[in-house]
């Protein structure tokens, strides 16, 4: 890395998530509901705006089984991503971050075991979808 994240100006958050993930798409809609401030950005993986941020951050682009949070030049991943999210939203999301007194180890393995299992538990979409926006500025699109 090194170097800004590429499509998001300083100070912004991103979330990636997988567009054709009904689970995911699922996490997208929540934050656009419950992030009255608008402070995350979204872009789904499959999206240029994603792909390019997911180069940046020297994560794979062509497997998905993770939701990634980017601000600034800090990366979270996994169950990390998961309370980064939840210390953005609104009350009472925030007090969901009493779960991070599990160890990160055991989190990341159930975060993994949904995440591998996600299409089969809650299914997927023929094509990547993007949720309704709240706002013409929540989702990424590349600048130039």
């Amino acid at each position: 890395m090194g170097s800004p994240p590429p499509v998001l100006e300083p100070g912004e958050t991103a979330v990636l998530f997988d567009g054709t993930c009904k689970l995911c798409n699922g996490w997208a809609n929540l934050i656009i509901r419950h992030d009255g401030r608008r402070r995350i950005r979204l872009a789904t993986v499959q999206s240029p705006e994603g792909q390019a941020l997911l180069a940046w951050a020297e994560l794979p682009t062509d497997r998905f089984n993770t939701i990634v949070l980017i601000h600034g030049e800090q990366v979270f991943v996994r169950s990390d991503a998961m309370f980064e999210i939840f210390t953005r939203l609104s009350p009472p999301w925030r007090l969901l971050n009493l779960f991070k007194l599990v160890p990160r180890p055991l989190r990341d393995w159930v975060y993994d075991k949904i995440a591998l299992n996600r299409y089969k538990l809650f299914g997927r979409f023929d094509a990547c979808v993007q949720p309704h926006a709240d706002h013409p500025r929540r989702f990424l699109r590349a600048r130039g």
